[in-house]
Parts: C-alpha cells; structure tokens; sequence
C-alpha cells in the first residue's frame, strides 16, 4: 500500500459513565507522522453501533451540552425495543443516526483544518461498553 493513504486504530478506554472524549490531539499526533506536509482528508470513524464522532468545542460546557441535548432526545428509559443492556440500552442504538460513527475532515500542509474553537470527539453513551475503537485514515496526494 502506498503512502497516500494510511490507517491507524486507537484503542480508548470510556470507562461506565457517558462521555465527550477529545480526540485532537490523537488525530494531530497521527497526521504528524503521516501526512509529512501533504493536502489530504482525515477520516475518523468508530466501528460500534452505539457511539459517534462529533466535532464540537470542548471545555467550555459544550460537551456536556452536547450529552444534555442526548438525554433530552434520547431519554435513557423503557421506551425502546432494543432492550438488552441497561436501562435505556436501546437509546445507545439510535445515538449513530444523530450523531454519525464518522467525520472526514480537510488536512492542509500536514495539519488538520479546523476552526479556532472546533475539536474531533468521541460521543459515547453506552456505559456497557467501557472500550472503543476509532479508526484514524489519512488519504493525501
């Protein structure tokens, strides 16, 4: 495979609670070393069907925000047909259709183009699962 497209996995642990996790500076890490100064697009994708990447500001209340807006449109009760799991479980399984397991992003000279305030997030509200995959892939010229 040629160096115009790389692929790394990064193993998080979420641990039992819901979170926002900030994943800029993993995705700055992996550019670092791959994309060498290059134009390109970063694809970041989680391979679970109860998470999604967001791209948000983070550390200023927006992520718990952004986990209020969830329990608000996604109550975590008995209405859902998928019910295994905990309590609202199936809540989980609907989270991708709003908040989708990916985001391609523009990468400039190496680095990723975001807007001052922006970063690349892991939203994970299945406290069953405490670990997560994300998939980092740089495609450049």
């Amino acid at each position: 495979m040629s160096d115009a497209f790389t692929s790394r996995v990064l193993q998080l642990s979420t641990g039992t609670s819901e979170r926002v996790v900030d994943l800029t500076r993993d995705c700055e890490n992996f550019l670092r070393e791959v994309a060498a100064g290059r134009d390109g697009l970063l694809n970041i994708f989680v391979p679970h069907a109860t998470a999604g990447i967001a791209v948000i500001e983070t550390g200023a209340g927006s992520d718990d925000d952004l986990l209020h807006t969830l329990h608000t449109l996604l109550p975590a009760d008995d209405r859902w047909q998928h019910a295994h799991g905990s309590p609202g479980h199936g809540r989980d399984h609907v989270l991708p259709a709003l908040v989708a397991p990916h985001a391609t992003l523009p990468v400039i000279e190496g680095s990723l183009e975001l807007g001052t305030w922006q970063s690349v997030c892991l939203v994970d509200t299945n406290v069953d699962n405490v670990t997560r995959r994300v998939r980092l892939s740089f495609l450049g010229g």
